[in-house]
């Protein structure tokens, strides 16, 4: 961990990535302590859950325009160190990251994503995590903690700045209604993580349920007429 808010190297990389000529950091602004702010923004790196941000952006929004920023590790490296930060291995991870995982965290706050003053900024990323042997951690890890995450490369982004832009996850081969299966296939993904995005979607106002298909509830982009 590093800098006096104990932040991860992560999140503080990333606000220097994020920080344009002039920008100040760490700013209290309306008695919120901001990331970034500067050019007419206020800017929130967020590395871990949106709940975090739910009183900050209900306070900020009415007032000021804020992006949040959003990392997904489209690669990850997992760093072994010991009990005293000295490396015993490094691998990359088999896990790949990809943009519909903002999903994950959007359904904490879907509403508030569609306000005209809200941006989120998508980053994909080569990360490193940094496991310690310290006996701390979750037993999946087998007691190694999570000492720290590390940016090594932004490899592309994606501004979601308008309702629509959301929209356009949504695969251009569904063109009538469709199942969370048809979601998940389409896109290669896991069924729950299709669940997601429709439950995000019908709290923005992009997509209706307009019936069932056996037990499965059907749902289509709103504005699109139903064709089966």
């Amino acid at each position: 961990m590093i800098g006096t808010l104990q932040e991860t190297s992560l999140h503080h990389d990333l606000k220097q990535w994020c920080a344009r000529p002039a920008d100040r950091l760490e700013v209290v602004v309306d008695g919120y302590e901001v990331d970034v702010v500067g050019h007419g923004r206020l800017v929130e790196v967020q590395t871990g859950s949106f709940s975090a941000l739910k009183a900050k952006l209900a306070a900020l929004l009415p007032d000021y325009p804020v992006q949040v920023v959003y990392p997904i590790a489209k690669e990850r490296w997992i760093c072994r160190v010991d009990d005293r930060d000295r490396p015993i291995s490094r691998r990359k991870s088999p896990k790949r990251g990809r943009i519909e995982e903002l999903f994950g965290e959007l359904l904490r706050l879907p509403e508030t994503a569609v306000h005209p003053n809200f941006s989120l900024l998508v980053l994909l990323t080569q990360e490193e995590v940094v496991w310690r042997d310290d006996g701390r951690g979750s037993w999946r890890r087998r007691g190694w903690s999570v000492a720290d995450r590390r940016l090594l490369a932004v490899l592309d982004e994606t501004l979601f700045n308008q309702p629509a832009d959301y929209q356009r996850l949504i695969p251009a081969d569904l063109h009538g209604p469709f199942t969370n299966r048809d979601l998940a296939e389409s896109l290669a993904v896991r069924r729950p993580l299709a669940t997601k995005m429709t439950y995000c979607l019908r709290r923005m106002d992009l997509l209706e349920q307009v019936g069932k298909r056996g037990r499965f509830n059907l749902y289509q982009r709103i504005g699109t007429a139903i064709t089966e």
